[in-house]
């Protein structure tokens, strides 16, 4: 599989959302892209040689950014049913059922939706490290369609909570894939996710934390979302854990210290819209958003997992920005709402910040990786275009995006994906899903259709 490597385009007339302060939003502009770089964003722009992209009636916009995403389970979207089954019940009767050829289907065909989806950056945590040949699998599918992307390598689901994982191929893993001249170096960087306090006992979390510091790679953890609070960020801050290289997920739990500890230290908190909503069971997570805001910490948007939702941007800003509104007579009473650009920027700007790229993407800024796509305004589900964020918001969908460019190369064009065989894609995925389902046995609810 391959996408279309151009040396340089100029995307022409569209309406253009930078998400960069200096420049704004331009009702009608261009963007010069050179050697996979953005140029110069601004009105006129000379073409020279380039090859042109007419943006007339689109919106032009950096590629979003999901940072939460576990794509070795992409495959398993539906394996949940109604009568009790849901997320963590059916994760933990398939996670060790994958073998590293359903790692890669399930990666691959989540890197296709991303792109189809108009996400131009991952954050592919990997909480289910099974074995070398898995990581493998996962990070040859990462090779192959290429989106920008944080790898986040992990434990073995089922690794008992007083194990520390020691990481042991991890030595490999950054010489073969990530080192100079490896396959997905300056596209995928490396980090580490840990278990956290809500899978793994203090004592291993803090030995696991120190090891990953002495490795100098940036650390996920899940906070609290279904369980008592028990992360205290006050303490990781003493510790030395907390920083931009430090990104909690979830933290439904958090106390008011805890929110100002990560203010203070700058450490980014991926907020899974539709997770929180769904798995949260001790507390409200629209006020966790809005008082975690209030507090100045920076925060992203992400999808979390397929089996809860759908790796969808679009759908994750609708569905936060109008759920974060003050409440008369509780703790947001007279904070000031969500508004457009504030969520644009959660999925684009701030989750490269939250990943470690806010140099290298998130905005349309000269000197930048060109990673951009087009929506079309002119389908029927969001023309006319007025306001040009409202619309980015209240209505886009993945079906209105016309193209994605990721550092230049050209990943979809005139809404068709480019160099991605779909059908092979589809076919293979769905072999891999029915062998693990029919392995699940009875630990799964019996399946009503027959369309796999």
């Amino acid at each position: 599989m391959s996408a279309m490597q151009t040396r340089g385009v100029l995307i022409r007339g569209g309406a253009v959302v930078t998400v960069d302060p200096a420049i704004g939003t331009l009702p009608r502009g261009d963007v010069r892209i050179i050697d996979g770089m953005i140029e110069s964003v601004g009105t006129e722009l000379e073409a020279g040689d380039l090859d042109i992209i007419d943006a007339s009636g689109m919106i032009v916009m950096p590629g979003l950014i999901d940072t939460h995403y576990h794509m070795w389970s992409t495959i398993g979207r539906s394996f949940i049913a109604d009568g009790g089954y849901g997320y963590y019940p059916a994760k933990l009767a398939t996670a060790h059922l994958y073998e590293p050829d359903d790692f890669y289907v399930s990666v691959l065909l989540g890197l296709a939706e991303l792109a189809n989806n108009g996400v131009t950056t991952v954050h592919n945590w990997s909480h289910n490290s099974r074995s070398a040949a898995h990581t493998d699998a996962e990070l040859r599918a990462h090779s192959e369609i290429p989106l920008r992307a944080r790898y986040s390598l992990g434990h073995c689901e089922g690794l008992p909570a007083d194990a520390i994982n020691a990481y042991d191929d991890l030595s490999r893993v950054q010489d073969q894939w990530f080192a100079d001249g490896a396959p997905l170096h300056g596209l995928v960087h490396l980090a580490l996710n840990l278990r956290g306090m809500t899978q793994s006992v203090p004592g291993v979390f803090h030995t696991e934390m120190e090891r990953a510091l002495a490795r100098k790679l940036a650390v996920s953890i899940h906070a609290t979302q279904s369980l008592p609070n028990l992360d205290d960020a006050v303490d990781y801050e003493r510790r030395g854990y907390l920083g931009p290289d430090f990104l909690f997920c979830h933290f439904i739990g958090a106390s008011q210290a805890d929110r100002e500890a990560l203010a203070r230290t700058r450490t980014p908190l991926t907020f899974a819209t539709w997770s929180e909503m769904r798995l949260t069971e001790t507390g409200d997570p629209r006020a966790a958003f809005m008082l975690m805001r209030a507090a100045g910490v920076p925060i992203s948007l992400s999808s979390d997992a397929t089996s809860i939702s759908a790796p969808n941007m679009f759908e994750q800003m609708r569905a936060t920005w109008n759920m974060a509104v003050p409440w008369r007579d509780t703790a947001t009473d007279g904070m000031p709402p969500l508004g457009f650009l504030e969520t644009i920027e959660m999925a684009t700007i701030r989750g490269a910040e939250a990943l470690g790229l806010g140099h290298v993407t998130g905005s349309l800024t000269p000197g930048k990786k060109a990673d951009v796509i087009l929506i079309d305004g002119n389908d029927v589900n969001i023309a006319p275009v007025t306001h040009i964020e409202t619309a980015i918001i209240q209505c886009a969908t993945p079906a209105n995006v016309d193209t994605v460019i990721v550092g230049g190369r050209i990943l979809k064009r005139d809404k068709r994906l480019v160099g991605i065989d779909t059908t092979r894609l589809v076919s293979a995925a769905k072999t891999s899903a029915m062998r693990i389902r029919s392995a699940a046995g009875g630990r799964l609810a019996p399946s009503s259709c027959g369309c796999c």
